[in-house]
């Protein structure tokens, strides 16, 4: 009976800003975190640090074995390579564990070296952006989830336990799905930064630039989130005022190259996804954008 009441154990392979703070935030929901394994001692013991439990490894170690989960959060590329050393490091000794990756892109095919020898393997990815110096909210926030059915029953359960929301994925979707979060969160970063360094060119100060920008970006996603797409689309090119639109191309010239590359594109991609007549709308916008 006293089985039933012993935490989980994991093990956390490539604690860096995810790892470290899936890890802190599922110790404080009572699982006993094990192995920590980076690619230094320097790190990992940081890392332990901050997940506030675990023995810092600098690479992997059967101590990876005593937990019932494993949490393989490296960069992309290394997921592979670690799932291999893992599987030849415990071959049968795998049966019955359940070992989940955390990348966006990839799906539990990484993983096969594991699930050769019999483990469930999975992937476990929470869309939202981990800052070194922000605590994460993953309360509400939905969980990418794929995978062998006792992994998946695990990753949702994990995903459950900090307050986000588990919605599972087929096979082969993971890329479209990550490619879509990284148009809502680092894209659009890079256009505020650019947005921000016009201003600058104008003679504000960074600090005036943000400030000036911020309001004007935030008050667009509320009126999206309450008003829907069309609704809060704003600007020349929702308005049909061409003329502006010729304007801004000009004096985007003025700036890296880059900028108003990206500020023809992003138009076109505002009068495909956001206009109710697209085809009219791409049409006189092109007719813009090759005279200017």
């Amino acid at each position: 009976m006293l089985t039933l009441h012993m935490p989980k154990r994991m093990a956390i392979v490539g604690a860096g800003r995810l790892g470290r703070a899936l890890g802190h935030l599922l110790r404080d929901h009572g699982w006993r975190i094990c192995a920590v394994v980076t690619r230094s001692m320097a790190t990992a013991r940081t890392a332990v640090r901050a997940i506030g439990d675990g023995t810092p490894f600098d690479q992997p170690t059967r101590r990876v074995l005593t937990a019932d989960v494993v949490l393989i959060a490296t960069p992309d590329d290394a997921i592979r390579p670690v799932a291999v050393k893992l599987a030849t490091m415990g071959r049968e000794e795998w049966r019955g564990k359940v070992v989940l990756h955390t990348s966006g892109a990839l799906d539990r095919k990484e993983l096969v070296a594991l699930e050769k020898w019999g483990a469930a393997t999975g992937s476990l990815h929470p869309l939202q952006t981990f800052s070194p110096k922000v605590k994460p909210q993953l309360e509400g926030v939905f969980f990418a989830i794929e995978g062998h059915p006792a992994a998946l029953k695990e990753a949702r359960k994990i995903a459950r336990e900090l307050g986000g929301i588990p919605v599972r994925l087929r096979s082969g979707a993971k890329a479209a799905y990550h490619a879509a979060g990284a148009l809502a969160s680092g894209h659009v970063l890079g256009m505020m930064e650019a947005a921000v360094r016009v201003f600058m060119s104008l003679g504000f100060t960074r600090r005036q630039a943000t400030s000036a920008l911020l309001p004007l970006t935030r008050q667009t996603l509320e009126n999206y989130a309450r008003l829907g797409p069309a609704a809060s689309w704003t600007g020349p090119v929702a308005r049909g005022d061409y003329k502006t639109v010729a304007k801004h191309v000009q004096v985007m010239k003025q700036q890296p190259k880059e900028f108003g590359a990206a500020y023809a594109a992003i138009a076109r991609l505002s009068a495909a996804v956001l206009s109710r007549d697209s085809n009219k709308v791409l049409h006189q916008l092109e007719r813009v954008l090759k005279k200017s």
